[in-house]
């Protein structure tokens, strides 16, 4: 009888402190995207098959595709200090990712192939021309995927800030399946996704890796970042997709096959970044790179005149 007595004790318990997180989780949500940072007037939306795709245009003249980083905290959000720089000259798209900022979030897998596939159905059915492309940080590989499968598509292509050859060519490891089946847990799984992307971890995150003035990061910018890991019904499946390495994917042999204009730019403040844009080099000799002083990984809002003057001295 004290057996049956303790049994239903911890199953009270139990049952007690999962409501408790599920409780915490729901409420960290609803307070990360009350303030409604991400809500744009003039916001649209594609249709595309996998799910509803957020995107932006802006300006007049030829078409420029702006692709952000992959991340849980990323969004178009990235290139708003640039837009009204190229607006001028440009038709700017910025498009947020399937699974990322104010796009369906969708509980799946994400893969490098999945996104070749967005971009170049985007290209086709939305921007209806060939165009630049601006793409930041992991996203890199996909404009480079995307060009050597249906090259007809793009013209010009710049990389800002991409991961090094290696870090492209990563998989999916032992651990890492191990660790996404656990974030990937109704409940507890959204607590540990929820700590590694509380507001403080994105504020150490923006301070120390993206911007090269850790004063610079404003309570506006770590809240934007914020609000985008939070939006959406299924927010951790990004997370987990990239931490994982699902999104990665080896372009050497793309790189060797593009024969499109191709630039790197990268930040200055970044370790060992002139060598690993030369690294790309031994792969196309063609591509020209150009590195940006005092500037991390979120170069795009840290300094955009700079990046705005790359983009006219290459593009042109």
């Amino acid at each position: 009888m004290r057996a049956k007595n303790k049994m239903l004790t911890l199953l009270i318990l139990s049952a007690g402190a999962t409501a408790a997180i599920a409780a915490i989780n729901k409420f960290i949500q609803i307070s990360a995207t009350s303030k409604d940072l991400l809500t744009e007037p003039e916001a649209l939306c594609y249709k595309w098959r996998l799910g509803n795709v957020h995107y932006t245009k802006t300006g007049s003249g030829k078409p420029l595709l702006l692709i952000h980083d992959i991340s849980a905290v990323s969004s178009g959000y990235e290139w708003n200090r640039l837009i009204p720089l190229l607006a001028d000259k440009y038709t700017v798209y910025t498009i947020d990712l399937l699974g990322c900022g104010r796009s369906e979030k969708i509980n799946m897998t994400y893969t490098n192939y999945l996104y070749v596939q967005l971009i170049s159905d985007f290209v086709k059915n939305v921007i209806g021309h060939r165009v630049d492309v601006v793409a930041s940080g992991e996203s890199a590989s996909i404009p480079v995927m995307a060009c050597a499968s249906t090259p007809e598509l793009f013209d010009q292509i710049m990389l800002v800030n991409p991961l090094s050859l290696l870090d492209f060519s990563l998989i999916p490891g032992k651990m890492a399946r191990l660790y996404k089946f656990i974030v990937e847990t109704p409940v507890v799984g959204t607590l540990l996704y929820h700590i590694a992307t509380s507001k403080q971890s994105i504020a150490e995150e923006l301070m120390d890796q993206g911007f090269y003035n850790p004063y610079s990061v404003k309570s506006e910018v770590i809240n934007s970042f914020y609000e985008a890991a939070n939006l959406g019904n299924a927010p951790k499946s990004i997370y987990v997709s990239a931490k994982c390495n699902y999104t990665k994917c080896n372009i050497v042999n793309a790189l060797r096959k593009i024969n499109h204009s191709l630039y790197l730019i990268g930040g200055g403040g970044i370790e060992c970044m002139e060598n690993r844009l030369e690294e790309y080099k031994t792969y196309n000799s063609s591509i020209e790179t150009a590195v940006i002083p005092k500037a991390k990984k979120l170069l795009a809002m840290e300094a955009p005149e700079a990046l705005y003057d790359m983009i006219n001295t290459y593009f042109t």
